[in-house]
């Protein structure tokens, strides 16, 4: 993922920053030469603030949580913020130091939501097999990256009109500037050869012997090829924009400090209204709650860490917490977001199951601090190939969906194919979740209003569902309950020693519920009597998994 420090820097101050132009037509601000050069610098500013702040959050992440996830200001995040929120030079509704002060409070009230216990209460709430789902959505969606040009080898591109994708490998001078395809000479373009043989079936024939860090090898591989000038594959060509690239990466080693981004919040809201910031604010919120948290737990679930129990992770508080200190921090360095990075499948994939592997991961992005040359002459079909081999590895998971029934089946698979072809993890999921919420709504009213007696095919397949919610309620939601209650709450020993004695579970796992969680009981002898004995589950009261009802088990009706 270091292909993010150059990468950000070049959505972000797509803005023009801090960078002043008082033409009415933002556009024409990059023919004064004068503001071209302010965005340079403030690109060169955003390139040692993406470092820091992966490295520092990275860092922390590991040593706090002892997971193997990598931190770092979000792609898409930061594109939402650079076009759609602040606008190319400005040109958006909300100036860049305003969009930062929102992003800072985004991280407090991510924090309040983190320390409450709701963000994570929040997560649970999604059903099981639209978390699986997001997982391969996001497999298939680096995929997609990897695949493209701007971070991969260039194999697809724009159809235009007549198709929304269509075959690439086109040099980029072919390109057509109005429909994005090629307008000839697919799949000759030599990087994308260079990275298929020598980042891709080297890796893959390097990862089939199991040879550690094969991804890594394989990156430095096509990048040492690709930094030679006046070859095919230079990343260097005698352009204006390869000359610039060059001259940073012969410094090898270089500080930049930051001058134009560092501590830019506007808190006067002198430059919008009102109205615009807590738009800002809560779109922000609306995203970022979403797609941070679903990479999040994708990024744990592929590591195993996942309690099948309640589908909650060991020290997610801690987790959610760091997450939401380094957005507010991030803000300060001028950054978007901060969130999960879905290249931590490429750590995991090596093997990476502790802490460590972010905190080596974090110091790494320090040190590229000063090797900054260095990490941002990565050239984009380096790392394309490894993303597209986590991204197979991570579209796994597709087998634990529930395949067998329609309800659960069907916003599956939009959420699969939505967060690819939409290009954001929050639009796939929050497609999915509408698909799953109107069909089964509309199915659980007609059985309702029959009386069970009208039921689709294999609706004893479902997978369990409820909207309470699995797991531990918020910590403030047992203090309320505990303090309502008649007689003094039972100490953790005693509601230990009870649950002990009740049913081994009395929340459905996650996998039980991908399974369907069919409860058969098979009499091979005794009478009707014994056989409609067996035939009934019961299931005792818990009460930090029932939120809402004093007395109703949440697995009620599970097994009919």
């Amino acid at each position: 993922m270091a292909y993010i420090i150059a990468v950000n820097a070049s959505v972000l101050s797509q803005t023009g920053g801090t960078c002043e132009c008082n033409l009415a037509d933002k556009f024409q601000c990059d023919t004064i030469s004068d503001f071209v050069d302010c965005k340079e610098e403030v690109r060169r500013d955003l390139i040692t603030a993406t470092a820091a702040l992966a490295g520092l959050s990275t860092l922390s992440f590991g040593l706090f949580t002892n997971l193997p996830v990598a931190l770092a200001p979000g792609m898409g995040l930061n594109a939402y913020f650079a076009f759609q929120v602040v606008g190319y030079n400005g040109s958006g509704a909300i100036s860049y130091r305003t969009a930062l002060t929102a992003v800072f409070f985004e991280g407090i009230i991510f924090m309040f939501l983190a320390l409450t216990g709701m963000r994570q209460w929040l997560v649970r709430l999604v059903p099981a097999t639209i978390k699986t789902a997001t997982g391969v959505g996001i497999g298939f969606f680096l995929t997609e990256i990897g695949l493209s040009y701007t971070s991969g080898i260039g194999a697809i591109t724009g159809g235009g009109t007549a198709t929304p994708l269509s075959l690439g490998g086109c040099p980029p001078d072919m390109i057509n500037a109005v429909t994005g395809a090629c307008n000839g000479g697919q799949m000759t373009n030599p990087t994308m050869w260079l990275a298929i043989f020598c980042g891709g079936i080297v890796t893959a024939f390097l990862m089939a012997f199991r040879v550690k860090y094969a991804l890594v090898i394989g990156i430095a591989l096509v990048s040492i090829i690709s930094w030679p000038r006046n070859t095919p594959v230079t990343y260097f060509p005698n352009t204006p924009e390869g000359d610039s690239r060059f001259s940073f990466f012969k410094q090898i080693v270089a500080w930049h400090p930051l001058s134009k981004t560092l501590n830019q919040l506007d808190w006067g809201f002198d430059t919008a209204s009102t109205t615009h910031f807590v738009l800002g604010l809560f779109t922000f919120l609306y995203v970022d709650i979403i797609d941070a948290t679903a990479t999040l737990y994708s990024m744990v679930r592929f590591c195993g860490v996942v309690d099948p129990k309640d589908g909650d992770f060991p020290r997610s508080t801690i987790a959610y917490c760091t997450d939401a200190a380094f957005i507010s921090i991030g803000s300060l360095f001028g950054c978007s977001p901060i969130t999960a990075f879905i290249e931590s499948g490429a750590g995991i994939a090596e093997g990476g199951r502790t802490g460590l592997t972010a905190v080596v991961a974090g110091l790494c992005f320090i040190i590229s601090i000063f090797f900054a040359p260095i990490f941002a002459s990565i050239p984009p079909w380096a790392t394309g190939c490894t993303l597209i081999l986590v991204g197979c590895m991570m579209a796994r998971q597709i087998t634990q969906v529930n395949w067998r029934y329609i309800g659960d089946v069907l916003p599956s698979f939009v959420v699969m194919a939505f967060i690819p072809f939409s290009y954001s993890v929050a639009y796939g999921l929050i497609a999915g979740l509408f698909v799953y919420t109107t069909l089964n709504g509309l199915i659980g009213l007609v059985v309702l209003l029959s009386g069970h007696r009208i039921e689709p095919r294999e609706y004893d397949l479902k997978e369990y569902w409820t909207w309470r919610g699995t797991g531990r309620a918020p910590w403030f939601v047992r203090a309320m309950r505990k303090s309502n209650s008649r007689g003094p709450a039972p100490s953790d020993d005693e509601h230990n020693n009870h649950s002990d004695t009740t049913a081994t579970s009395s929340v459905p796992s996650e996998e039980e519920s991908q399974r369907g969680f069919n409860v058969q009981h098979i009499c091979t002898k005794g009478d009707s009597a014994a056989t409609e004995t067996l035939s009934r589950v019961h299931f005792t009261h818990d009460e930090d998994y029932d939120y809402h009802h004093g007395h109703s088990s949440p697995l009620r009706g599970i097994a009919r």
